[in-house]
């Protein structure tokens, strides 16, 4: 049953609606949803079009968003980011500056963080198979090997200090 085209855009916005009430979204991600579900061209550019000029669809803001939750809770590198945002349908030139809103200080903040969170749970391991373990977790996160190296280098000399320390403590 074709629906006439105000019951059409009426049901395209409340989709819309309902997506971004969850989340924000880019606007490549509701035209990819709207087209799913049937949608015509005419009817899914018209509402972006709508959305976008009452300030509810703006791919810029939902890139800074995007890059800063993904790498305060997931530990992505700039690198990453960029191509989640790719993913997405933002454009380029937004995703890598939205991407530069993680200074190579702060990802290389993150990356340790990662390290010795993961450190403390890889257990009774020697040090290669750790070595390799932390190699190939940081690069699923996206960072360079480079820095991968340096910070689990420095990392695992830190954590071995602080464990060799704790064997000179005496116990009761």
């Amino acid at each position: 049953m074709e629906l006439p085209p105000e019951e059409r855009a009426k049901k395209a916005k409340e989709i819309c609606f309902d997506l971004l009430a969850a989340r924000p979204r880019a606007a490549e991600e509701l035209r990819q949803t709207l087209q799913r579900k049937g949608f015509d061209s005419d009817t899914v550019e018209t509402l972006l079009g709508k959305l976008d000029r009452a300030g509810l669809v703006n791919d810029a803001e939902f890139a800074e968003a995007w890059v800063r939750d993904r790498h305060a809770n997931q530990g992505l590198s700039r690198t990453a980011l960029v191509a989640e945002l790719r993913r997405k349908g933002v454009d380029d030139e937004i995703a890598t500056q939205a991407a530069e809103e993680v200074d190579r200080e702060a990802e290389e903040q993150r990356a340790r963080e990662l390290v010795r969170k993961r450190l403390r749970s890889l257990g009774n391991v020697d040090e290669q198979t750790t070595i390799r373990r932390l190699l190939g977790f940081l690069a699923r996160k996206g960072y360079p090997q480079g820095l991968a190296y340096t910070v689990i280098r420095d990392e695992l000399r830190e954590f071995g200090a602080e464990s060799s320390m704790l064997d000179d403590v005496p116990v009761d």
